[in-house]
């Protein structure tokens, strides 16, 4: 007999699944990998950094503009002070100046140029980085979409096994009416089905929880009424790894980046040998004062301004000589960057193919496992069948028949398992061979 806690759990779980098919609405493949692509925290972290390398881009170019600024001060003095006549009396001063200065970089040692260089090539790793971003999140909702349809599939084997089991319940129960078993056939028929309605349970949960990584993943914050749109093995051509990677090597955003961080390494190392070389500027300024000195008659403001103007022009150079090896280290700092960046491409090169000739190998192994399973699995069910028939007539004992069961089952079960197998692995492949 079933306890009532099993019938609470089975009536609840039911009840679940009949409120989500209710208010369902399925989502495709396609429009769950578009939602997280907009959504997904680790993508919009990326393009925050793609703005800042936009903003690094113009503060490099801004570095050939000119500087201009604006002063004024103004000052007293009280006090004791020395005169002209070498003598030393009270007085109070006032003093007031303005001025503007411009300074303009005629020659910065290349800095300017290749600090823009470099900023842009890093905005283009940026780029790339954000690209890849997008890819992981594709193939990461890929892969949950699919345990989704696995696990629901999963759900569907365990319906069957309660079925078959709840059906061979009835007919031990017509049997001991008949006094043709004892009582313990029937015991063992229901602890069976208590048993497959665990597994049923189980599988609903399983396939819940899934559902629920997969909505986490597309940073979905409700949930009700969310679920899948199921999707079938579109025969997707297996390419040979070499094929699929000699295609990646130039469309795969991972290794572009890479590549890009190289290029942004090299314009390092430039940047840091600009400042071996001499910095020249043009400066120019204009300005004026007013000066007063109590007991001392002093002329106007207005007056003062006009007679204190001053204009000024000239070139500052200055040309580096020795910086305690500041630059010497700078540079050879770029170059370590430099080979970094170039292990770095060779790792991200080698398991990118380390990723596509196993991706292929396992879509290969799990199409042959595909075929080979679903053979098993109509053979067992043709041998179910003809077993249930031979019990039926009580040429076959339960033994038998629990047998053969179980191995429709697992048939059953390894055919599923060797389908979405196939499926997420031949996507795999054609998402690297695009």
């Amino acid at each position: 007999m079933k306890s009532p806690m099993m019938k609470t759990a089975v009536i609840a779980t039911a009840a679940l699944i009949s409120a989500l098919s209710l208010n369902a609405e399925n989502w495709t493949l396609d429009r769950c990998i578009s939602y997280a692509l907009d959504n997904n925290l680790t993508v919009k972290s990326r393009q925050i950094e793609i703005k800042s390398g936009e903003l690094d881009v113009t503060a490099a170019r801004d570095r050939h503009l000119p500087n201009i600024s604006a002063n004024a001060s103004q000052s007293f003095s009280f006090g004791r002070g020395l005169t002209s006549d070498n003598t030393y009396t009270n007085r109070n001063t006032s003093n007031f100046g303005w001025s503007v200065n411009m300074s303009l970089p005629l020659f910065q040692g290349l800095s300017a140029v290749r600090q823009t260089k470099y900023a842009q090539a890093n905005l283009r790793a940026m780029v790339e980085e954000l690209e890849a971003a997008k890819d992981d999140i594709t193939l990461n909702v890929i892969s949950a979409y699919l345990q989704v349809l696995y696990a629901g599939e999963m759900c569907n084997v365990a319906e069957e096994q309660l079925r078959l089991a709840t059906v061979e319940q009835k007919r031990r129960e017509e049997l001991l009416e008949a006094g043709k078993i004892p009582e313990l056939d029937l015991t063992e028929a229901r602890a069976q089905v208590a048993q497959n309605q665990l597994s049923l349970v189980n599988s609903q949960n399983d396939r819940t929880l899934a559902l629920v990584d997969l909505a986490q993943l597309l940073e979905l914050t409700d949930i009700d009424g969310f679920d899948i749109a199921p999707v079938e093995d579109d025969g997707l051509t297996l390419y040979s790894p070499e094929e699929v990677y000699n295609r990646a090597l130039d469309t795969n955003h991972s290794l572009l980046a890479a590549r890009r961080r190289i290029e942004a390494a090299d314009r390092n190392i430039s940047l840091a040998k600009s400042s071996y070389l001499p910095n020249l500027s043009f400066n120019a300024g204009i300005g004026s004062n007013y000066y007063t000195v109590s007991g001392i008659n002093s002329e106007n403001f207005g007056r003062q301004m006009d007679h204190n103007f001053n204009k000024s022009l000239g070139f500052s150079l200055s040309i580096p000589i020795f910086d305690a090896f500041s630059s010497r280290n700078s540079v050879r700092r770029a170059k370590i960057q430099h080979i970094n960046a170039q292990l770095q491409y060779e790792t991200s090169e080698r398991n990118l193919y380390k990723t596509i000739q196993q991706a292929y190998y396992q879509a290969q192994g799990a199409t042959e496992k595909l075929r080979a399973a679903e053979i098993s699995a109509d053979a067992t069910r043709e041998a179910f069948e003809a077993m249930q028939q031979k019990y039926d007539f009580g040429k076959a004992n339960a033994t038998e028949y629990e047998q053969a069961r179980s191995n429709y089952v697992r048939a059953t079960v390894e055919a599923v398992q060797a389908k979405y197998e196939s499926i997420l692995r031949r996507r795999i492949l054609a998402f690297y061979n695009k």
